[in-house]
């Protein structure tokens, strides 16, 4: 009787570890690769490329041209996608006062402007997953804050991908926060990165994945190739000041794992759910914080212990990015919008929802795990 009521005891419990193993997909998660509009985003793009110019030290009182008008655009936008789940996004601007001199794109002081827009979890509200991009924008003289510059994909792609992302993800209720940013001043330094990420830390946000898009509209490069089916995810093998930690250094000597610190795993992860839950898109791993001698808002959050990645086009054109609208030789240069291409920079958007939905929906991480010696073959 003994050996019949153990083997039954031993019978629940393995129901209830089977009952507990988490489903091989979520099926959510095809919907929503799918959900974003390209025809929204065109919208976004058109709005924010036709600001004249979005550069950090452009007009902040004009209603209808500079980053001033561009921001209280981005946040009154929030704000009617708030009203369309109810009021379920926190929207409000973060900055910080640079001072003259911190750069040497920064002439005077300056008010660097974030919006942000925090979509709350039902069960752990301070754990977080954040997608952004950036609102600024700028031509050949990075000083130049008075001639147009589009910049229609760097990067209004990105800014708009983050809009339609929480067009898409607030008709769904996650676990965790989900946070939608656009980010100033990036082109002046990364100084928009460095206040939120200063903030982030001030406010004791938990913020596990920071995805930030800069450039996710262009398919044709300067190298005349065209191709619509994939896209890059740069991302550090470990936090910086890692490598300056005798400990950890000694930790990764003895049990390895030189690429897999958080920011790199969190690049897998993009990878795998781009793999599982889209088509005809192929995911390409940059072990590389970003492009030689570039950088990206990324950045300030890695330097403060937050896993960061940046996700991005594969092919990039030059004669678009930073540059003076002109034509020479007969190449047109400049960032225009004629030159984004909608449905993909929507394809990159899915992968941002499905990433962030994958990671909000998800159980909190372990506090602690640890790698032991064995003497068995494993």
């Amino acid at each position: 009787m003994k050996k019949l009521l153990l083997l039954t005891i031993s019978l629940f419990s393995l129901n209830l570890v089977f009952a507990q193993t988490p489903p091989a997909a979520d099926a959510r998660l095809y919907d929503i690769a799918e959900a974003p509009s390209a025809e929204r985003l065109k919208t976004d793009i058109t709005k924010l490329a036709g600001f004249g110019t979005r550069h950090t030290l452009s007009d902040t009182i004009s209603t209808t041209r500079g980053i001033g008008a561009a921001r209280r655009w981005i946040f009154d936008e929030f704000n009617r996608i708030s009203e369309g789940c109810g009021g379920c996004l926190e929207v409000f601007f973060q900055r910080n006062l640079v001072p003259a001199g911190e750069s040497r794109r920064i002439p005077e002081p300056t008010w660097v402007v974030n919006v942000i827009a925090i979509q709350r979890g039902t069960a752990d509200p301070n754990r977080m997953v954040m997608m952004s991009g950036d609102i600024d924008s700028r031509i050949s003289d990075p000083l130049n804050f008075t001639d147009d510059s589009p910049g229609a994909n760097d990067n209004a792609s990105g800014m708009a991908g983050v809009l339609e992302a929480a067009r898409v993800l607030t008709k769904y209720k996650f676990a965790s926060s989900v946070v939608y940013t656009g980010l100033s001043g990036e082109e002046q330094g990364l100084f928009g990165g460095k206040g939120l990420a200063q903030y982030a830390q001030d406010n004791g946000w938990n913020l596990l994945a920071v995805l930030n898009n800069d450039m996710i509209g262009n398919i044709t490069g300067v190298d005349g190739v065209t191709d619509n089916q994939s896209f890059r995810i740069f991302s550090e093998p470990y936090y910086p000041e890692d490598a300056n930690d005798e400990r950890k250094n000694i930790y990764r000597r003895f049990f390895g794992g030189e690429v897999d610190g958080p920011s790199r795993q969190l690049a897998r992860y993009v990878h795998h759910v781009t793999e599982q839950y889209t088509t005809n898109l192929k995911p390409m791993l940059i072990y590389r914080l970003d492009r030689f001698g570039r950088g990206g808002h990324h950045r300030p959050f890695n330097d403060a212990n937050m896993p960061g990645i940046r996700i991005m086009e594969t092919h990039e054109n030059y004669t678009q990015q930073h540059q003076d609208i002109r034509t020479e030789d007969g190449i047109e240069y400049g960032d225009q919008l004629k030159h984004v291409n909608f449905p993909y920079a929507a394809k990159l958007t899915g992968v941002n929802a499905i990433t962030l939905a994958g990671l909000a929906a998800a159980p909190p991480p372990p506090p602690l795990v640890m790698i032991g010696g064995t003497v068995e073959p494993s």
